[in-house]
């Protein structure tokens, strides 16, 4: 299964991996493969508001998109939400005083679909806790949605937050099964049938798939197995999947040359991963071998948004933003009205858009979206008359407006 393409999506949602407390991790065995990954994208799309806001909000489509399965399929989306809000969430633990705490509340108070969007909360109690910054997993999203099991996914979350120390600890065999969610199973009593079918498929599949590697060790009182470990390292082979969120981009030539040039962290960081490196380096190129810009930044910016080329006469440097030039083509409008449109969505249904046009394409044009996003020339005509049928209307008045320029 592809990645979910990151550098489309934004606000929260661009992480790409959720704090999830270790409370919910060892309670959420029970929970299908599904409403796990549906759990988590949920508590990533929240994370930053858990207890500030009571309610929050996703869109339907990225949510669908997010975990893998058709976005049409509302059916099985209400079944997984409606999963979440009869599973119970039960932790035991020590407060911040040292003292035991003891409680448990449904993973979801409610849940809703309205309108394409899914409206849910959390209670207030376990907000709290799955917001608490002590003890947490990071659970990187690409990696969970190229899970095909549920026991995988669960060792895997169970096993990540221990990836510095390089070990589990020891475990009760009574204690891992009820992580791997199969506690109430007479079968899986018996060692030899739970390393048959749960621990040797789990940790193969956690070993192909992942950023871990795992290793199970056992130990036995006499002849019978009672605790079971994992050894925990990194998987060379998968280490572009990286959890830092910034820091390889941080890394590279062009970022320097960026910053050096004024650029600030989190747009340099946005460039890159919107427009990708080759064609922020033609722009920065490009500016950097005109004469008599004051505004370089600002410059840059318009080089990448309306795809300045060399070979071309020089454009105008940037004029200032509180009185900008209005363009006089109806290309130029068209693409300004585009820019205008998506940015007024909300940050999830501009991720789902650009997940829902992209779909659509294959090819040099694919290849062309992602490099420009909705400035693509190639995909012009197409990107217009997707935003038509979005926002039936959006461009009605154009063609008379730059006649009268």
């Amino acid at each position: 299964m592809d990645d979910i393409p990151r550098d489309r999506l934004s606000g929260p949602l661009r992480r790409g991996a959720v704090k999830k407390h270790v409370a919910a991790i060892h309670v959420s065995g029970k929970l299908t493969l599904l409403q796990r990954k549906l759990s988590n994208v949920l508590l990533l799309n929240a994370y930053d508001t858990l207890t500030s806001q009571s309610r929050h909000q996703i869109d339907a489509r990225t949510l669908s998109l997010m975990i893998g399965y058709n976005s049409n399929d509302m059916e099985t989306l209400k079944q997984s939400l409606r999963g979440l809000a009869e599973t119970v969430a039960e932790w035991d633990m020590l407060d911040e005083k040292g003292q035991q705490e003891w409680g448990v509340s449904s993973l979801l108070s409610y849940a809703k679909l309205k309108g394409g969007v899914c409206e849910y909360a959390y209670s207030p109690a376990l907000a709290e806790k799955l917001h608490d910054p002590k003890v947490f997993a990071l659970i990187n999203l690409n990696i969970q949605r190229r899970f095909t099991s549920g026991h995988a996914l669960a060792l895997y979350e169970n096993c990540y937050r221990f990836v510095r120390t390089g070990s589990t600890g020891w475990w009760s065999l009574d204690l891992f099964r009820r992580l791997m969610g199969v506690a109430d199973s007479p079968y899986y009593e018996v060692y030899k049938q739970l390393n048959a079918k749960i621990i040797k498929p789990a940790v193969a599949e956690v070993n192909k798939t992942s950023n871990i590697l795992l290793t199970p060790e056992t130990r036995k009182m006499g002849r019978t197995v009672t605790e079971i470990r994992f050894l925990i390292s990194e998987n060379p082979q998968l280490a572009i999947l990286d959890l830092d969120d910034g820091e390889g981009l941080r890394n590279s030539e062009l970022y320097g040359r960026l910053r050096d040039l004024g650029v600030s962290d989190r747009l340099a960081r946005q460039w890159l991963a919107e427009h990708g490196e080759s064609y922020v380096a033609e722009k920065l190129d490009y500016v950097e071998g005109q004469e008599g810009v004051k505004n370089t930044v600002g410059y840059l910016t318009k080089a990448l948004r309306e795809d300045y080329a060399k070979g071309e006469p020089a454009k105008a440097p940037e004029v200032s933003r509180r009185n900008p030039a209005k363009p006089s083509t109806l290309r130029a409008r068209r693409l300004e009205r585009i820019r205008d449109l998506a940015a007024s969505r909300k940050p999830t249904q501009r991720d789902a858009d650009k997940l829902l046009f992209i779909g659509r394409l294959s090819g040099a044009a694919r290849d062309d979206f992602e490099r420009h996003g909705w400035m693509s020339a190639l995909n012009a005509e197409a990107i217009a008359a997707f935003w038509e049928e979005l926002s039936p209307g959006a461009f009605d008045g154009l063609a008379e407006d730059a006649e009268a320029d």
